[in-house]
């Protein structure tokens, strides 16, 4: 019997007395190389589960977890996550409970199997347009991001399923992606950074709000020596304005607030009755700059001197008010309205809570009560209460303040809880029924323990319940919806960063490790594991069928614009023209061939080439490989591909169609013949 689809495998088990016929076979059975039993085919129960499971090596558990999260061919996994690729560039989809990879979004590097930057006209510009380096010719010089965070676009606190956001922690840059076809239609150079870290959506994606990680003495190009750190250098809390229509940032709405230069790193924003707050915690409030002088510490001790770093708390609605205001407070600094650190102190807009050392974890329960955070060398999940804080900015219960004059609001004033998980603690997501989960990088575990009132009353709450343990070195997890007002709970990812003997050897460069624990019942049980490429720091998880991901484009579709292109050709319209410009190709594909498929310009000429797919079959996607000029690009069906380049060099260049898309797709090539320029 095959599973219906996105059916629960929960009820199937393994047949009575699966345990004492496994232990039973495993007795007369022979054992491979790694001791694992081999049943032969004629041991006499070759046809039942458990036989099966002996086979490979499987003991009851885990037979009962590869079945139900065994996806069956042509059924769809329950969720999607998407998940950073780390300083891949990417975006990667991955099914769950399966943990197949669907599906690699290219966003801050070139992608040849997708054309991605690499001679099509979709990718290039982007690039050059969010780099703030470039080369001789004008081309961006940074062909490679460390993408961090995706955030799927929210409407009421929950996810939409129509825009994916993603940070780049390398350059601090902003991209955004559209999920009716998953790819990339913005990237944006935040202004004023040169880094960044955490990104964040308010409830109805009004702004994609981005924190710096790394201060910078004012952005790319601006120089002050590491002597000047704590006068010249500032972080930043940039709003960046999302124009969901247009579906991309609007730039002149954008704003932002000025930070001490500690390293901002993970972001919250309130929810419900505190959705006007945005929170973020900080390390190196020592402002170490490492051994920029002989007598200094190296980073990693100078930054953990103290016993406490900063959570910030952002009073951002009054910001923005300020900003609306035309307050000549509000300044403009390399095309962005920003707050200057002192005018958000004296305005009161910007606090500090005292928090363990070496935080990681900022996060938010569902309702917006609490913000959680845990200091990597504390055992301890703190959470403070949103209401406390508040309370202590109304009753200016300060401790001190910091040397820039921003109040420190007292600790135990904002404190509504600690909870001892174990050691290393990062990051906490939320389940259905009032629990938190935090990773433990060093104990290499999951932790699960139930939140305050108004999710748990009396003793049962604030209290660790349940441990599991997982291989290896946790950083990230994520539960479906946690970062919205209506988590999903049922599973949790944890995204481990070593994998050391879980995988078969592939070189010194492991693959890092996804692990699929199931977290429906009293007991968290781990029910399946992959190897992930690039090194995942954050994730979503949504329900499969709540993006409305497109099959095929509308005919003549600019996938930039997700409209009618101007440069479509129809079948019938084909041609090559010759202009002051250049020389200007319309061409259709369609299985399998290309028209025109000869084109003869001159050493020199500027070569456009606009290419229709006139394909409207799901799937027929086809491809266009061009030899001798750095030219990929993936032309789905029913879209407009332009390509642009300069005929630089003389010869024969052979293009072909780089999608195997019908009997005859070896014959689908053509011929770019240039000329040698007269001596």
């Amino acid at each position: 019997m095959i599973p219906s689809q996105r059916s629960s495998l929960s009820s199937i088990k393994l047949l009575p007395g699966a345990l004492a016929s496994l232990v039973a076979l495993a007795a007369c059975s022979d054992h491979d190389s790694r001791g694992a039993p081999v049943v032969s085919a004629d041991a006499g129960a070759a046809e039942t589960l458990e036989a099966v499971a002996l086979q490979r090596g499987l003991d009851p558990d885990e037979a009962r977890a590869a079945l139900e999260t065994r996806v069956a061919p042509g059924a769809y996994d329950e969720f999607t996550m998407l998940t950073s690729g780390g300083h891949s560039g990417s975006i990667y989809l991955i099914g769950i409970p399966s943990l197949r990879i669907l599906k690699e979004i290219p966003v801050y590097a070139p992608n040849s199997w997708q054309g991605w930057g690499q001679g099509s006209e979709e990718g290039q510009a982007l690039f050059a347009e969010g780099t703030f380096a470039k080369d001789l010719h004008g081309l961006p010089t940074q062909s490679w991001g460390d993408l961090h965070h995706p955030q799927i676009s929210l409407t009421n606190g929950d996810y939409d399923g129509d825009f994916v956001f993603a940070t780049d922690k390398t350059a601090g840059r902003a991209a955004v992606v559209d999920l009716r076809d998953f790819k990339t239609k913005q990237i944006v150079k935040i202004p004023n950074t040169v880094s960044d870290h955490s990104g964040v959506l308010t409830d109805n994606s009004e702004y994609f709000v981005v924190t710096t990680f790394q201060p910078s003495p004012g952005g790319p190009g601006a120089y002050a020596p590491l002597e000047q750190y704590a006068d010249k250098y500032r972080g930043a809390m940039t709003f960046l304005a999302f124009d969901r229509e247009k579906g991309r940032f609007d730039m002149e709405l954008s704003w932002q607030m000025e930070l001490p230069p500690y390293w901002q790193d993970l972001s919250v924003l309130g929810r419900g009755d505190h959705d006007d707050v945005a929170f973020c915690n900080s390390m190196n409030t020592e402002m170490s700059t490492g051994r920029s002088a002989a007598d200094a510490p190296p980073m990693e001790i100078g930054a953990s001197l103290n016993e406490m770093d900063y959570l910030h708390v952002v009073l951002w609605h009054d910001a923005e008010t300020l900003v609306d205001s035309d307050s000549p407070l509000v300044i403009e600094k390399n095309g962005i309205q920003v707050i200057p650190l002192d005018v958000a102190r004296d305005k009161g807009l910007l606090y500090l809570v005292p928090q363990s050392k070496s935080p990681h974890g900022c996060d938010l329960s569902p309702g917006g009560e609490y913000v959680l955070t845990a200091g990597k060398l504390d055992p301890h999940v703190t959470a403070y209460s949103v209401d406390k804080i508040k309370q202590a900015i109304r009753e200016k219960n300060f401790e001190k303040r910091d040397r820039y004059g921003i109040p420190v609001l007292s600790y135990d004033g904002c404190v509504a809880a600690h909870v001892e998980l174990g050691l290393g603690p990062l990051h906490t997501v939320f389940d259905d029924k009032g629990n938190g989960y935090t990773s433990l990088f060093l104990d290499c575990a999951v932790a699960k323990f139930t939140l305050g009132p108004p999710y748990h009353t009396g003793d049962e709450a604030w209290k660790l319940v349940d441990k599991c343990t997982i291989h290896y070195n946790i950083g990230h997890l994520q539960t479906p919806g946690s970062n919205t007002v209506k988590p999903r709970g049922r599973y949790l990812a944890a995204l481990n960063k070593w994998t050391v003997d879980r995988h078969p050897g592939s070189g010194p460069l492991h693959p890092q490790n996804l692990q699929l624990i199931d977290v429906s019942g009293p007991k968290m049980r781990v029910v399946n594991e992959a190897p992930i490429i690039g090194e995942p720091h954050n994730s979503q998880i949504i329900e499969t069928d709540r993006i409305a991901a497109w099959r095929v484009y509308p005919p003549a579709t600019d996938p930039m614009t997700m409209r009618r292109s101007e440069h479509a050709t129809q079948q019938g319209e084909e041609g090559i023209e010759r202009t002051a410009d250049g020389v200007h190709v319309r061409m259709v594909a369609i299985r399998s061939h290309y028209k025109p498929d000869t084109i003869h310009v001159k050493q020199g000429d500027h070569v456009v080439i606009d290419i229709t797919n006139a394909e409207s079959a799901e799937d027929a996607t086809h491809g266009f490989g061009l030899a001798g000029y750095n030219v990929t690009a993936s032309i789905d069906p029913g879209a407009v591909q332009r390509i642009e380049f300069t005929a630089a060099e003389a010869g024969v260049y052979p293009f072909y169609c780089t999608e195997f898309c019908s009997a005859l797709h070896m014959e689908m090539t053509g011929w770019l013949l240039v000329e040698p320029a007269a001596d």
